[in-house]
């Protein structure tokens, strides 16, 4: 059954009118193609129309939600030879970060990112996409890999943020993060981020520190969640006086079309129609290009270029727009 957002509720009316005509036809042997046909031309109408003036807080609703393609979706239609590796070597192993190499459209690649989890069980399993520092250790050594062995990174990030528990926090969380985010900014072969749902803190910035960033149009990447900054700014809780949550999503601007104006990301990736989660083989394909894309810039490229690269786009950050 699929899951409907707030903002869908006529075309969730629609789908249902469609629904119950298909089960009339089993029942009846009425033939109702025209009619079916006509009301899913509506409903793609709809689609489009609600879809292409999306709120920035719609948006984030679109990239938390539940049927949204996962790390593990995008991989098995990606890349081919996965091979996940486990454990940081020094503490365990977190299951909220996920990799190891791949081929990907015929060249060898370490691939990693943010598994969510796409039951209650796996997200349970994989702590919602919120890795402990054993995760970022992990990706420091996958990365490590990389190097040794000159292979390209991609990296898909989708996470509400860290994991803030005590036990992370007493082994290291922080630094863990900063480690992580200095070794991708520090790297000598092509990374390349793809935010494919939430970009969330610090979190995503350790997988996200790139040479080209890759951004889903329906995907939203900020420093803080929407519903963390209303907290700051307005003292606004959840279930207590106004939510401020919206007010927050567009005060930050993290859609991808703000990021892309100001020069935080490289590419939009447009989504199907109604988002990833309606046609998740089409989203990787168009992810696939926008990768191949990316990397095809670096082909050729030494260490050192690859790296000096990375270094003037992050240092480039904030001068948009000044002479």
């Amino acid at each position: 059954m699929r899951t409907y957002l707030d903002f869908e509720k006529s075309i969730a009316d629609l789908e249902g009118k469609i629904q119950e005509l298909r089960q009339s036809v089993g029942e009846a042997g009425v033939s109702v193609d025209d009619e079916i046909e006509r009301l899913q031309s509506k409903v793609d109408d709809l689609l489009g129309d609600t879809y292409s003036k999306l709120t920035r807080w719609q948006k984030v609703q679109v990239a938390r939600h539940a049927a949204r393609p996962k790390f593990s979706d995008y991989v098995s239609r990606l890349v081919d030879d996965f091979a996940p590796l486990a454990g940081d070597r020094a503490f365990g192993e977190d299951q909220a970060i996920v990799g190891g190499p791949a081929r990907f459209r015929g060249r060898s690649v370490i691939i990693m990112g943010h598994e969510k989890g796409a039951d209650t069980a796996g997200r349970v399993a994989h702590n919602f996409g919120m890795a402990s520092p054993e995760g970022y250790r992990k990706a420091i050594r996958l990365m490590d890999l990389a190097e040794r062995f000159e292979l390209p990174v991609i990296t898909l990030v989708d996470t509400p943020g860290a994991y803030p528990g005590r036990g992370a926090e007493e082994r290291g969380q922080a630094e863990a993060i900063a480690s992580c985010t200095e070794k991708t900014l520090g790297l000598g072969t092509p990374v390349i981020a793809c935010v494919v749902g939430e970009g969330g803190s610090g979190g995503a910035v350790a997988l996200a520190a790139a040479n080209a960033v890759i951004m889903f149009e329906h995907a939203v990447y900020s420093v803080i969640s929407p519903e963390g900054c209303a907290s700051i700014l307005w003292k606004d809780a959840a279930g207590r006086g106004e939510n401020k949550s919206p007010d927050a999503a567009e005060a930050m601007k993290i859609s991808a079309e703000d990021l892309l104006a100001l020069g935080v990301i490289d590419t939009v990736v447009p989504e199907p129609l109604g988002g990833a989660h309606r046609d998740p083989t089409l989203a990787t394909e168009r992810l696939g290009d926008a990768i191949e894309s990316a990397l095809a810039e670096f082909d050729g490229l030494d260490a050192e270029t690859v790296k000096s690269r990375r270094r003037a786009k992050f240092l480039n950050l904030g001068r948009i727009g000044l002479s």
